[in-house]
This record gives structure tokens, C-alpha cells and sequence, in this order.
């Protein structure tokens, strides 16, 4: 069975939160009842829309990038920044591809509800690489998403620490382009997308198994994810500097879009 969306994977009769996938998040407390200046929006949220053993490692590399060692989840370092976080992890033994839903198709209201209230997202998927673009063997990065500044950060910091880290343009859906992407679904309309080969993957844990991978992180996974950081950080300090707009836009009221489109259809009576 294919599922178009994640709404139709959790009403499936035929499959179980909790024995076939799960989903883990984390929104952090905010509060201010001061009546000195107030800091604006949260700015980040970090996304594995593929984790467990649909995208294996992408959970990891999630709860890694959002501030939290994915063994135990300290904060690391202790005083470091914490992103929220969202993700859905196929349990299975086997056949997890069958709980894949595309990113277009992410209709969680907790992915959707952190996506809107951040003005950033970042999103960590797999891939497997197949020729004429790459051989099997390829470790590669794919960078994608519609926020081109943050885009442009992560193949830089990418490609200086060493990693084989390449636009996404022309390669599909990896490109994360898509408006309806759930990682462009910020406050912005904008995020970024990484999709990690298999070799990659496999070459951030010593041992790549489920129950092993997150006791078993390398030197590699931990590099990845401090260029990760450094790119959101460097990204953040920007937003701090000159405050991204986020006004409405558009012209008219509600209330005029509505009269002016029920205008043109049919009473129900007629239909």
C-alpha cells in the first residue's frame, strides 16, 4: 500500500503507531512576562520526515543537528542551542519503505505546526546513489530546499570539511523545492533539504544497525553535524541583524476573497 500522505498512513487499519512507526518531537518552552524588549519568533526546526529504518541514520543525524547526543539525548554540548524537532521512525524489521510518505505529502500537525511558527527548517533525508549521476559506492550530500542562503552555507561548510556536497538542482524531488515540501512550510516559505547517500550513511556509524547506530556514532557524523549548526547559526545571527518581514501581503480582506469566489459558483440547489 502506498500512502500519499501522513494522514493516511495513521488511519490505516492495517498499521500501529508504536509496533509499525513512531514519531518523537520536541517543542521547547517559550515565555516572556517581562516587559523589556521581546525576542521574536523561534527560528529553527529540524526534520526527519524518514527516520527509523525508512532512511536509516536520518534520525540520528536529527536529534544531532537539534542539539541533542541521539544516544541518550544530553544536550551537547550542555550549554549549546537546541532546535525543536520533528520526526517519524519506521520500526519495523523489514519493509519500512513502505511507510515512506513523500515530503509533499507531510500533513502531521506537529510537523506542520513547527514548520509555520519557525522561520527556518532543515530537513535530513537518505538516498540511495545509482548511476549515470553517481556509482553505488558514492559518498555524497545533496543540498536542497528553497531557502538559497541557507543552501549556499551548507555546500561551503559542506565542501571545506571535506565532503562530496552538490547542489540538488536537477535531480527530482531530492532538489526539496517544492512549495508544499514540508520543510518549506515556515513562516517564511523556505527551508533547506539534505539528502545523504547510503555509503554516507553508512560511514557516520561504526556499527549501522537500529539499536547500535546511536551508540556508535563517528568522527564523520559529528563533523556533518557541526557544519550543520554552523550554517543555521550563521544564518540566525543574520535574522537577529536585519528581522525577515512577515507581513500579509496580500490585497483584500477574507471576507471579500470569499464573496467574490462563492460570486461564481453554483447555488447547492442548482447542483
Amino acid at each position: 500500500m502506498t500512502f500519499n500522505f501522513n494522514s493516511e498512513l495513521y488511519a490505516a487499519p492495517n498499521v500501529v503507531e508504536g509496533v509499525d512507526y513512531a514519531r518523537r518531537h520536541r517543542r521547547h518552552e517559550r515565555f516572556d512576562d517581562t516587559q523589556a524588549r521581546t525576542d521574536d519568533v523561534p527560528k529553527t526546526t529540524i526534520l526527519a520526515p524518514h527516520g527509523g529504518g525508512i532512511e536509516p541514520g536520518t534520525s540520528e543525524l536529527c536529534l544531532a543537528v537539534a542539539g541533542y547526543h541521539p544516544a541518550n539525548l544530553p544536550q551537547i554540548p550542555p550549554a549549546g542551542v537546541t532546535y525543536d524537532y520533528w520526526m517519524l521512525e519506521g520500526l519495523r524489521d523489514r519493509d519500512n519503505a513502505g511507510l515512506h510518505v513523500t515530503s509533499i505529502g507531510c500533513d502531521d500537525g506537529v510537523a506542520v505546526s513547527l514548520c509555520a511558527g519557525s522561520l527556518n527548517a532543515l530537513a535530513l533525508h537518505g538516498f540511495r546513489p545509482e548511476p549515470p549521476d553517481m556509482s553505488e559506492t558514492d559518498q555524497v550530500v545533496l543540498v536542497g530546499g528553497c531557502n538559497t542562503t541557507l543552501r549556499g552555507y551548507l555546500v561551503e561548510g559542506l565542501c571545506i570539511a571535506d565532503f562530496d556536497a552538490r547542489d540538488a538542482g536537477g535531480h527530482g524531488e531530492l532538489d526539496g523545492t517544492a512549495k508544499c515540501n514540508i520543510v518549506n512550510r515556515t513562516l517564511l516559505g523556505m527551508g533547506a533539504q539534505l539528502e545523504l547517500s547510503t555509503p554516507l550513511r553508512d560511514a557516520m556509524f561504526a556499527e549501522h544497525s537500529r539499536s547500535r547506530r546511536k551508540h556508535t556514532t563517528t568522527e564523520l557524523f559529528w563533523t556533518f553535524v557541526a557544519v550543520c549548526r554552523d550554517a543555521l547559526d550563521r544564518l540566525e545571527a543574520e535574522q537577529i541583524v536585519a528581522r525577515p518581514g512577515l507581513r500579509c501581503l496580500e490585497s483584500g480582506t477574507c471576507l471579500e476573497a470569499d464573496v467574490g469566489r462563492r460570486s461564481h459558483e453554483p447555488s447547492r440547489e442548482s447542483v
